[in-house]
């Protein structure tokens, strides 16, 4: 599964061509080909050039703040790092099992989170590209244009995602960084007039998410050659599944397939992720590569997120949306789905899951009563998994006795999916670019195989402390001061 493209050799005789930045999605990164005389593709590359350090800001810190400050990763799945932390410092304060109401709080402010977040990449950073196709006018090609020529798709994705926001601003006091969920549990109840308020509108957020599951079915049938070839290669799969094999975005151990879609591994624990994962630093991008360590680092990356999540778990535990995996499960006659447009149908149908778990929640009483703290024998180490929109989100803490973080290690849902987005990159480059004059449309095939990934890159630059780093003081006059490098 080692793929070809990622070095050419006599680099420095080859045409060098750089998509900078790659437009609509979260974060900063830029795509590199090298091309030879006859323009054929020698080597692509997706590099990540945004540098984050709060591996190491967060040490020295009080261990309860950390779900506060791990928010400021990202102004996009804030809710996902503040659960993934909180969940991990449940182990710190001896409370592994949070109290049934704190739970179904969490439970409500996630897949809130997830609705408002597959409905923000579909509608307003994807949708152009399927609705007018990958070259069409450029300036036609964002969610303005959407909303021109297709005003209702466009309103009804503002909002799925204005409901999200509600979800996640009536649990966690705002809609972006709140701070509803601490170590051991939560610090607020669901208010009546805010449940009431959501219960009104939930039923028109399920149609809406069943429109927009046909939405992307349509546009699978109006052109299946491209739909099902778009990107497409074998890959392994990742994600979390409940003790019963069902989809879970919240809670469960870690679950393996090959890209026939076989078992590897199931029932891993979140404390031996460890055991099974390790990182691969390569010196051209400031995001690690994660491999799944029996097969090493050539065959044993894989896929996270909706594509892996739909077809790693044996059923959706909600009945439209596992009609709809039924039907996407079908679309592969019996073998995986490999194609990366795909991504946006299975995002849909966990859109439609999510909405269905919201309106059984909001049905709950626990929501607006009960104890929301639970605790127990102090532990000086936490690991919390959950399933972020992009994918599988690691967060590992050690404190401290005097409760100071001393370590953290973050592996990110886009971190996960390094490898198959560069993947994408090449198996598109490799088709629709090789040899031919590029276009401004050629180039954004690319770029639309990598939104198909939705991924964060600022919240996936991790490599501080294992990356070659030179660190310059420049004086005012612009003389260099002084030079650390550490190769």
């Amino acid at each position: 599964m080692a793929s070809s493209l990622e070095t050419a050799e006599n680099r420095g005789d080859l045409r060098r061509v750089v998509i900078d930045p790659v437009s609509r999605v979260e974060g900063h990164g830029k795509v590199t080909l090298l091309l030879d005389e006859a323009g054929h593709v020698r080597e692509a590359r997706l590099h990540i050039v945004e540098f984050r350090g709060f591996e190491v800001f967060i040490q020295g810190r009080p261990y309860w703040e950390v779900p506060v400050m791990v928010q400021r990763l990202c102004g996009i799945c804030p809710v996902s790092h503040h659960l993934a932390a909180s969940k991990a410092l449940d182990h710190v304060v001896g409370a592994a099992a949070i109290t049934p109401t704190a739970k179904k709080l969490r439970r409500l402010m996630h897949y809130g989170q997830i609705l408002q977040s597959h409905a923000l990449h579909f509608f307003h950073l994807s949708s152009p590209d399927l609705l007018f196709g990958f070259e069409s006018e450029v300036g036609r090609r964002n969610v303005v244009g959407v909303a021109e020529t297709y005003p209702e798709v466009a309103r009804q994705g503002v909002m799925l995602r204005r409901f999200g926001q509600e979800v996640i601003r009536a649990t966690a006091g705002k809609r972006i960084h709140g701070t509803g969920s601490v170590p051991g549990g939560m610090n607020r109840h669901l208010a009546a007039e805010d449940r009431d308020a959501l219960r009104a509108d939930i039923g028109q957020v399920i149609e809406w998410s069943r429109a927009a599951v046909e939405l992307v079915k349509r546009l699978h049938r109006s052109n299946p050659g491209l739909y099902d070839q778009f990107g497409a290669f074998r890959a392994n799969m990742m994600s979390l599944v409940r003790d019963d094999g069902a989809m879970d975005l919240y809670d469960g151990a870690l679950r393996f397939r090959d890209g026939d879609g076989d078992i590897l591994l199931d029932g891993i624990p979140d404390a031996m992720y460890r055991s099974v994962i390790r990182e691969q630093v390569k010196p051209w991008s400031y995001m690690k590569f994660p491999y799944l360590q029996q097969l090493g680092p050539d065959d044993g990356w894989y896929r996270v997120g909706p594509l892996a999540r739909v077809q790693n778990c044996d059923f959706i535990p909600s009945p439209l949306a596992e009609a709809e995996r039924r039907e996407f499960i079908d679309h592969g006659n019996g073998s995986p789905v490999h194609a990366t447009l795909a991504y946006h149908w299975a995002r849909m149908i966990e859109m439609l899951h999510a909405a269905e778990v919201l309106r059984d929640l909001l049905d709950d009483g626990d929501l607006l009563a009960g104890s929301l703290l639970a605790g127990g024998e102090r532990r000086l180490e936490g690991i919390g998994i959950i399933e972020a929109p992009r994918g599988t989100l690691i967060h590992h803490y050690e404190v401290g006795d005097d409760d100071l973080v001393t370590m953290c290690n973050l592996i990110v849902s886009t971190t996960h999916n390094n490898q198959a987005m560069n993947t994408a990159v090449r198996e598109v480059a490799r088709r629709y670019l090789d040899g031919r004059e590029l276009t401004e449309g050629l180039l954004n095939h690319i770029e639309v195989a990598i939104r198909a990934y939705d991924p964060c890159l600022s919240c996936a630059t991790h490599a501080l402390g294992k990356m070659p780093l030179a660190l310059e003081l420049i004086e005012a006059d612009g003389s260099v001061a002084g030079r650390l490098v550490r190769d």
